[in-house]
């Protein structure tokens, strides 16, 4: 690989206690990859350089035969080298995108299954999870890919059970769903390599509130509802969100989408996985994360702008939902 500097000026800085060796990734690029995912997953790791004024990461692109690969989007990216055998302690991930098993070649079958045999880490990023599987990788693994092609993967691999989660990890085998979950993964493995204050500023530098959930699905509830097609789920969720500053009682919205609390309740535990309660605080306390970020505006006036009674019940149910309070975040 042709030397080259991995540290970007930039005007931020945070201290980092370490001196040892950088960790090296590779990307293999497949042909129609996405883009986003692959963006994702490298610019977290060149914030955490740049910030620190270390060398924490390096990284490097690798193509089937060293040729540029084209993206999903048309956009074509030159890879630093061929299909090359990955050092020890580093990690590769293969990147796919659109029709992931017809561009699964036998010499990249070859490359998967040789750093298996030596006993490198391999992982996968969106639907890079097909290659993985077809190199018997993820027999009794837990892993993912992106929501979209998990049907079609379960055609292929009928005896392999994704999860709906942003991203996996199972031992040394990371897997995440793609686009920004590329991104929560990255921030997953800055938080295990260097700790998780410095992955909470890569998180900042990228504007990107990271998951600390990997099980956080990676479709949104309102997503989910207008998937799911009922009218009466997607109308309670449209009625919470046009009444944040002035929260109705469940009942009321029930009433107003001709359900009972009881038909209500049910319909948000099938589909959403929590009870409306829960789902509509959850929306009250991310509009108060939106303006803790977006404005100026005191703290007292987003609890009330959010529904809340006072500050204080605004910061319990914050620290609940992300883990630190309103003016812990303001500082940070």
């Amino acid at each position: 690989m042709e030397e080259r500097n991995f540290i970007a000026k930039g005007a931020a800085y945070f201290a980092v206690d370490y001196d040892g060796q950088p960790r090296d990734v590779y990307f293999l690029l497949l042909p129609k990859l996405t883009m986003l995912a692959l963006s994702s997953a490298v610019e977290p790791l060149r914030v955490a350089n740049q910030i620190t004024n270390k060398e924490l990461y390096r990284w490097y692109l690798m193509s089937e035969d060293g040729a540029p690969v084209t993206c999903s989007n048309g956009i074509s990216i030159a890879p630093d080298s061929e299909l090359q055998n990955i050092p020890k302690d580093s990690k590769a991930f293969i990147c796919s995108g659109v029709e992931p098993f017809e561009n699964i070649s036998p010499r990249v079958m070859g490359w998967v299954n040789r750093q298996y045999v030596f006993g490198r880490t391999v992982g996968s990023i969106c639907t890079g999870a097909f290659t993985l599987a077809k190199a018997g990788l993820l027999n009794d693994k837990t892993f993912t890919l992106h929501w979209e092609n998990q049907p079609s993967f379960m055609e292929y691999f009928p005896e392999l059970q994704p999860t709906g989660s942003l991203y996996e990890i199972d031992g040394e085998l990371m897997t995440c769903g793609g686009g920004n979950a590329a991104l929560d993964m990255m921030l997953h493995m800055i938080e295990q390599d260097h700790g998780k204050d410095l992955a909470t500023v890569v998180s900042d530098m990228c504007i990107h509130f990271g998951s600390s959930d990997r099980e956080t699905s990676q479709q949104s509830a309102y997503s989910v509802a207008i998937k799911s097609g009922n009218q009466h789920l997607i109308g309670a969720m449209q009625y919470m969100l046009t009444s944040i500053e002035d929260p109705v009682e469940i009942h009321e919205i029930a009433e107003q989408i001709d359900l009972s609390r009881r038909q209500m309740e049910r319909l948000f535990k099938r589909y959403v996985g929590v009870s409306p309660v829960k789902f509509y605080i959850k929306l009250r306390v991310e509009r108060a994360y939106a303006l803790l970020n977006e404005t100026s505006m005191p703290i007292p006036e987003i609890a009330a702008a959010t529904g809340f009674n006072s500050a204080s019940q605004l910061a319990f149910q914050f620290k609940k939902r992300f883990g630190l309070s309103p003016t812990q975040l303001r500082k940070g």
